[in-house]
């Protein structure tokens, strides 16, 4: 048995098109649960008018793992359960795949491999290389960092396994839940796969604030998270991205300011064949981890600067998530309104 579970907080607009995704698979679940989350626009009613099954949160305010946990409880604790988001869409295989993948009983989930749609604007577009050259590493590694929260297939057994040894199915101390349970799967020794066909499409952050809010979170939960599960065999990869990311932003920032002190005493400089060289070999790396993607975005990649002025912004996240866990926020999320989508009837 499938049961998909959809927590949702104010996402009238987003779930027609969500729901269709679901009704346009190849494996169809066995029963589809939105949970409204303290929902004050009209999600209640339209997912309802949808055909599937809707629960109200009681008293939650433990964000999206308490609606997740109260979800949950209410369930036979068999089978599988698919938890998505509530702002994203299936490719019509996305369950037959992850079936497959779950063949193997060492598979405890399946995560998706999440995309972005057609971009509108810059922003978004910087978004969407991003995402595309996060799933060209997992095609290539076959790694799994995050169990997605767009969506993951998760077996009750390892559910269960999670509960058992921690206390909790999705921990309600940390703002990125997702990162939280695929670590606790694998201590508790569960393999974890994201196949690229396993495709979502999910929303991109329209403005700059946005985008920095999004990703302060996401860097806090992290932080959160490789904090409180301490240094062990499973967690180690995650503390060494903790550390390349402090590095990466002193190695950026340095070359930055060493750069405009040179031109500041020395004037502007013909640049040396070697870091021509340098250069070069950045920038048939940026392009050939997006060749899939139109030539115009190729170009666009190809020009670096775009995209590093992008990488300046999530850095400024990244030391701004870790100023809140210095300070012990526990952080916020900031739920973006979107523009009604247009999608086919699904009632039934």
């Amino acid at each position: 048995m499938i049961t998909v579970i959809i927590p949702a907080h104010n996402e009238a607009d987003a779930l027609p098109t969500t729901i269709a995704s679901l009704r346009a698979q190849t494996v169809s679940p066995d029963r589809v649960l939105v949970v409204s989350d303290n929902s004050t626009d009209q999600t209640v009613e339209v997912a309802r008018s949808l055909g599937v099954d809707v629960m109200e949160t009681i008293g939650n305010t433990a964000r999206k793992a308490g609606a997740l946990n109260q979800a949950l409880a209410t369930l036979d604790r068999t089978g599988l359960v698919l938890v998505m988001d509530a702002d994203t869409e299936l490719v019509p295989t996305w369950i037959e795949t992850a079936l497959s993948e779950l063949d193997d009983p060492t598979v405890g989930g399946v995560g998706a491999v999440f995309h972005g749609g057609e971009p509108d604007g810059y922003l978004q577009l910087c978004q969407k290389l991003e995402w595309e050259r996060y799933a060209e590493q997992i095609d290539r590694t076959g790694k799994v960092f995050v169990l997605s929260g767009t969506a993951a297939l998760i077996r009750w057994e390892a559910l269960e396994d999670v509960r058992h040894r921690f206390g909790h199915w999705y921990d309600t101390a940390t703002i990125t839940e997702d990162m939280k349970i695929t670590l606790a799967l694998k201590e508790c020794g569960w393999t974890l796969r994201s196949p690229v066909a396993c495709k979502t499409i999910t929303e991109m952050m329209p403005t700059p604030r946005m985008l920095f809010l999004q990703r302060r979170r996401w860097y806090l939960g992290a932080l959160q998270n490789v904090m409180d599960m301490g240094f062990t065999r499973v967690t180690a990869p995650y503390w060494g991205q903790q550390v390349m990311l402090a590095v990466s932003v002193l190695l950026l920032w340095t070359l930055i300011v060493a750069t405009a002190v040179s031109v500041a005493i020395n004037g502007w400089q013909a640049p040396q064949l070697f870091w021509l060289a340098v250069g070069g070999v950045f920038v048939i790396e940026r392009v050939l981890t997006i060749w899939d993607q139109p030539v115009r975005y190729r170009v666009f990649a190809a020009l670096i600067i775009p995209e590093l002025v992008y990488s300046l912004l999530l850095q400024a996240s990244y030391v701004a998530a870790v100023w809140q866990k210095l300070t012990g926020s526990a952080g916020s999320w900031h739920h973006v309104e979107t523009p009604q989508k247009e999608a086919p009837d699904v009632r039934i």
